[in-house]
């Protein structure tokens, strides 16, 4: 690594925790979390980046030397199908298969009737997480894996090895990513460890979106006390990605749990129940959390205030940021903002009148980072990203 580089990655990391941190640094940091954009302005197709977690490598690293970025995401494309494919996963449409090459993965969530765990099933859930996971879900999501009575095969036992050697392959590769991108631009990689809340993965990958609503009406100790049996897993498996430095959060992907789509007592009476102590307990180990809150969450900004100051960085999609920052900005750094479908169909000059306003609305006491308000797939114009770019380096400068 360079003399310069290092100097470089030095002073990018300093911007970044400081404003995470809620703190005014030298100027913003930018921080913009790209997907299939990547794959699209380094000349692969989303199969490739899907298929070839190298590519994907490849474009992040291209993406970070070119544009003036200080913290990226290594592999924002983050299902790698040979993972996938190594267990026969049912549930993801993959590029170049089961939907466009150039179209980005999709979750195919089943229908009702068809939902990967059973209204009946709660019980073996609530007393095993683990046992139902791996004997129940797992034969349901796989094309492979026998269920449990079955007679077992080739293909069931080989899916087991294979998903190991392959998750070994890909999770491990991140580390040498990271450095690589430290070492070749530096550019600073911008989270570690994932976390999801209990009651989105029960929407999300056990009784689907429908299933769940229904059980919220009929049956809601039920649900209350599947997402008490999955608080430990789910904090347990943040803690074990995360940045051992305490410098970059763990990403909290926040999905359908807010008004509309559950009612206010259901937010109130289980899901932040079930989320705001592992939030609580991961900053007691020391480790902010990123909510990026996907959608528009403001109806549950007094709530998200009552966790301990400074412990999460907010990241606004199609909220109102003012109305946050109001809320949320004088305990928490706030990131994102600038509207998607403005980076795919706008100009320039609006993408730049956009950042002014988020700027100046927002970031004049620090504790702002620059940010399209979802994860920027391969619509986005490669004018308009460096123009967010650009306008941020000149104009947010402290």
């Amino acid at each position: 690594m360079t003399t310069d580089m290092e100097q470089l990655y030095a002073e990018r990391l300093e911007r970044y925790v400081k404003t995470m941190r809620n703190e005014k640094a030298d100027m913003i940091p930018i921080r913009p979390f790209v997907a299939e954009f990547t794959a699209k302005y380094a000349g692969y197709t989303c199969q490739e980046v899907t298929h070839d977690y190298e590519m994907a490598f490849d474009a992040v690293r291209k993406c970070a030397a070119d544009f003036d970025w200080d913290a990226v995401v290594g592999n924002m494309v983050y299902v790698w199908t040979g993972l996938t494919q190594a267990i026969g996963l049912t549930y993801y449409g993959v590029p170049g298969i089961d939907v466009p090459a150039d179209t980005g993965f999709q979750y195919l969530e089943p229908r009702e009737e068809q939902a990967f765990m059973g209204p009946d099933e709660y019980d073996q859930l609530i007393e095993d997480p683990t046992a139902f996971l791996y004997n129940v879900w797992l034969p349901r999501v796989s094309a492979d894996v026998s269920a449990t009575g079955e007679p077992t095969s080739y293909r069931n036992n080989l899916s087991f090895v294979k998903g190991g050697m392959a998750m070994l392959s890909y999770f491990n590769a991140f580390g040498e990513q990271a450095a690589r991108l430290r070492a070749e631009s530096g550019t600073v990689s911008a989270i570690s460890g994932i976390l999801k809340a209990p009651l989105d993965i029960m929407a999300d990958k056990l009784r689907g979106y429908v299933g769940l609503a229904t059980d919220l009406l009929q049956q809601p100790d039920k649900v209350l006390a599947a997402c008490e049996a999955l608080m430990p897993h789910l904090l347990h498996v943040a803690l074990s990605g995360a940045d051992p430095e305490k410098n970059v959060p763990i990403t909290i992907w926040m999905h359908r749990s807010c008004v509309p789509f559950i009612r206010p007592q259901d937010f109130d009476s289980i899901f932040w129940p079930t989320l705001k102590p592992i939030i609580e307990e991961i900053w007691a180990h020391g480790h902010q959390v990123l909510f990026y809150a996907e959608g528009d969450w403001n109806a549950h900004l007094d709530s998200f205030a009552e966790l301990p100051e400074g412990s999460i960085i907010y990241h606004v999609d199609k909220a109102d940021i003012l109305e946050v920052h109001q809320a949320l900005g004088d305990r928490f750094c706030i990131s994102g903002g600038i509207p998607n479908f403005l980076l795919a169909y706008g100009t320039p000059e609006q993408v730049r009148d956009a950042c002014k306003q988020v700027i100046d609305a927002v970031a004049r006491d620090g504790g702002y980072i620059m940010d399209a308000s979802a994860i920027v797939q391969n619509d986005a114009k490669v004018e308009n990203i460096r123009a967010m770019t650009d306008f941020t380096r000149e104009y947010g400068v402290y």
